[in-house]
């Protein structure tokens, strides 16, 4: 970079495992001197979504503030909550968090879009009103005061039969033995299982006294029940995990978007149609093996984060794009604290007969969660990496770049 040219501005909105990876993986891959990096996020510290359930029933997550965990990176947080961006003329729009009344614009050359997603009422009359979701820190910590005001034998049910309303139903149930907990599936419990691991979750659910509803669609929530295609469920609490929705702010710029609201990218996790543009996570609608759009994780974030920051890094140092691996090993589900289930699947996500059960599953699970916390710190694994020298405008932002 010359010595009179300023410095490449790469923005970060969204502070989630997919956001946070990729900031601090790009400070570790650019000179300081070449760019600024601002990582925007309306709270201080980083939300271990996976532990959403965990919180809800009352345990107390480790603090892990953004201050400690960028500090010496060079990576800059702006605590700020994203109301727009518009791609034309290289701006988000924010409203600081500890001042909502004071607005601005940051401008920026290339902006990584991490805004991630939040619950999905599907359009369920009474949800938004009566349910409680555990999609982030403040819907966990609102069931959490609600579960905690409950008395013995009130009612409890979980809409939502897949990963997070599994993981939801049996964290209460285990911590709450006397309450009285359903879960209401659209399908089977654990028809996305193999044989084996199925067996093994309706054995977790049998023994903390669980009561399923299977092929269930919910249709109304209310303040006492549930209503089904075919019956009133009493519940004095109704967790809403039924699906994801992401964030609606790229869904009102210019940017090219499915149905679904995620960002069109490239196998480099690039915008389709705006160059300085790349969406990571959940935000994105990112192709994995045989072209199979990847589910909204952070299995799937992660890689996504890295996969961004490395083609940003190689883009603006004219090095070669890696290409990081887009698939699936296993489904890491806790039971609780004392039983998990890992189903080993394919690479795109589908289930094989091998899977790990009980006791040693849970740890398993631990160890993932653990992992992917730290990752979020160390995202270059703790390896010493080397911090190239910006030699060129990525695509998009000089017209001499168009090539890069």
């Amino acid at each position: 970079m010359h010595q009179n040219q300023r410095r490449h501005r790469v923005i970060v909105i969204g502070a989630g495992y997919t956001g946070a990876s990729a900031a601090g993986r790009l400070a570790r891959r650019l000179h300081r001197e070449d760019v600024s990096i601002t990582l925007v996020n309306d709270g201080p510290d980083f939300a271990e979504r996976v532990r959403m359930h965990q919180l809800a029933v009352g345990q107390d997550l480790k603090a892990r503030p953004f201050s400690k965990m960028f500090a010496g990176t060079g990576v800059a947080l702006r605590l700020a909550r994203v109301t727009g961006v518009d791609v034309d003329r290289r701006t988000v729009s924010v409203t600081d968090t500890n001042d909502p009344g004071k607005r601005e614009d940051l401008e920026y050359d290339t902006l990584v879009y991490a805004l991630g997603s939040g619950w999905n009422t599907h359009g369920v009359p009474g949800t938004a009103e009566h349910a409680h979701d555990i999609a982030g820190r403040p819907g966990a910590l609102r069931l959490r005061a609600r579960l905690a005001a409950l008395a013995p034998g009130e009612a409890v049910v979980v809409v939502g039969g897949g990963l997070t309303g599994v993981e939801a139903a049996t964290e209460i149930a285990e911590a709450r033995p006397d309450l009285d907990v359903a879960l209401a599936a659209r399908g089977g419990l654990g028809d996305w299982l193999s044989p084996k691991g199925a067996r093994h979750l309706r054995k977790v659910f049998d023994g903390l006294g669980i009561t399923v509803h299977e092929n269930t669609p919910v249709t109304e929530v209310t303040a006492t029940h549930v209503t089904t295609t075919d019956q009133d469920i009493p519940a004095a609490v109704t967790v809403w995990t039924a699906g994801f929705a992401v964030h609606p702010v790229a869904k009102a710029t210019a940017l090219e978007t499915s149905g679904t609201g995620q960002i069109l990218v490239d196998a480099t996790m690039r915008s389709v149609s705006h160059p300085d543009v790349y969406a990571i996570g959940d935000a994105a609608l990112a192709a994995g093996p045989g072209d199979k759009p990847l589910r909204m994780s952070c299995a799937s974030g992660v890689p996504t984060a890295w996969q961004a920051a490395d083609a940003i890094a190689a883009r603006l140092t004219g090095t070669k794009i890696p290409s990081i691996p887009l698939r699936y090993f296993n489904q890491c589900i806790s039971l609780g604290r004392r039983e998990g289930l890992i189903q080993y699947v394919t690479a795109d996500d589908r289930s094989v007969s091998a899977a790990l059960t009980g006791r040693p599953a849970a740890l398993y699970k631990e160890l993932v969660c653990k992992g992917a916390a730290w990752g979020v710190a160390n995202p270059t694994f703790g390896l010493p990496a080397r911090r190239r020298r910006v030699v060129q405008e990525p695509a998009g932002a000089t017209a001499a770049a168009t090539a890069a």
